[in-house]
């Protein structure tokens, strides 16, 4: 056994404490609960603590969080891309398990339910949603993303839903947003002659675009037994509209750029990301 003497420990000891003290202290890892309480403070409105869509869906307030993905659905493929890039936090606008409130007892039995829920826990994944608040902020956060990404913030009539755009067609609104709004947004559907001037545009979903007075009105979220069928009574009846229905998701995602953007400054210890939830449906 090797004897030190005083001096040669004492000298061990201090070269030991320096060392320590120059290292860099291991910052504590952002959770989703700091960034769900960060959201709530800069929300700059109440939260409402009985809401049954802005909670957590998968994981919870303790876990770590690596980055975090805005988007309008957390579907698979989403939870895929995340994984992929390392990202285990998906602040979601849209429901995670297939209905408004994420109702897990009706799909409890079902195995998509189990393996979506064990792909997300195997992967560390952190999934929250974010609907009402959002849409309840100064100014809505979902439609200020949806002007500022087509570029009508300049078209606005006094409100974030009617617009005075530079002359076109309804064909040539709907070729643009066909073109403008996020790639695979395709299920785009009109009524009314495809040739008629477009001045006006008002933007509503399901029932609230019924009636409305504009040129055109470019609806989402619509049931087809009513505002479709409101839609081909007012063009026969001769009314001189035209009405163009989008998918939900295409009306809404480029929304959750916006939150995205709002969130960034939130939470500088990790990346937030955009990912468009991108329509895959295709037509024969």
């Amino acid at each position: 056994m090797t004897h030190l003497s005083r001096r040669e420990f004492v000298a061990m000891a201090g070269a030991t404490l320096a060392a320590t003290q120059l290292a860099p202290a291991q910052a504590p890892k952002l959770t989703a609960g700091e960034v769900v309480d960060r959201i709530k403070k800069n929300l700059g409105i109440p939260w409402n603590a009985t809401t049954f869509r802005d909670t957590y869906k998968i994981g919870s307030p303790e876990s770590p969080v690596t980055g975090i993905v805005s988007t309008f659905g957390s579907n698979l493929s989403i939870m895929q891309k995340a994984v992929k890039a390392g990202l285990n936090m998906i602040v979601t606008h849209e429901p995670t398990f297939w209905s408004d409130a994420d109702i897990i007892d009706m799909v409890k039995d079902d195995p998509l339910y189990h393996f979506k829920l064990d792909y997300a826990t195997k992967n560390k994944l952190v999934v929250w949603r974010i609907h009402d608040h959002v849409h309840s902020h100064k100014p809505d956060l979902i439609w200020a993303g949806w002007n500022k990404g087509l570029g009508w913030e300049k078209y606005l009539t006094g409100n974030d839903r009617g617009y005075v755009i530079p002359p076109t067609t309804l064909k040539d609104l709907a070729l643009f947003l066909d073109k403008t709004l996020p790639a695979g947004t395709k299920s785009i559907r009109c009524i009314g002659d495809p040739n008629l001037p477009v001045t006006r545009v008002a933007t509503g979903r399901d029932l609230t675009s019924m009636g409305m007075d504009a040129d055109c009105i470019i609806s989402s979220d619509s049931r087809e037994y009513n505002c479709y069928e409101y839609a081909r009574d007012s063009v026969h009846m001769g009314i001189k509209r035209g009405y163009i229905y989008i998918a939900h998701e295409a009306a809404e995602d480029v929304g959750t750029q916006e939150v995205a953007n709002w969130l960034r400054p939130l939470v500088p210890e990790v990346e937030v990301r955009y990912m468009p939830t991108t329509d895959e449906f295709w037509g024969v």
